[in-house]
C-alpha cells in the first residue's frame, strides 16, 4: 500500500485554470462532463512539482493516492502525468 508524504489542500478559484485537452478527453471516460467542468477550477498547490496546478493534473498524476474531504493525499516520489492509453 503506498504511503502518503504530502498531504495538499484542494482550492478553489474563480477562472478555470488551463490544461491540455487529451487529459480531460481521457477522464471523460471515469468522469461526469459536470464533475469535470467542476474540478477545472479547482487547483493544488503541489509540493512535487512546486507550483500551482490545476487539480485535474493532480488527479491524472502517477504521486495521487486519494482525495478525502477536500485534502489531497501525495505519495510525493515525481510529478508526471499517466499515460493516456492506459
Amino acid at each position: 500500500m503506498r504511503s502518503p508524504q504530502y498531504r495538499v489542500e484542494v482550492k478553489t478559484s474563480q477562472k478555470a485554470l488551463k490544461i491540455d485537452q487529451e487529459i480531460i478527453d481521457s477522464l471523460k471516460k471515469s468522469l461526469s462532463s459536470k464533475m469535470i467542468a467542476k474540478m477545472k477550477k479547482e487547483y493544488v498547490e503541489c509540493p512535487v512539482a512546486g507550483q500551482a496546478i490545476s487539480f485535474l493534473m493532480c488527479y491524472n498524476c502517477v504521486s495521487f493516492i486519494r482525495r478525502v474531504q477536500g485534502v489531497v493525499d501525495c505519495e510525493g516520489r515525481e510529478f508526471r502525468i499517466k499515460n493516456s492509453l492506459n
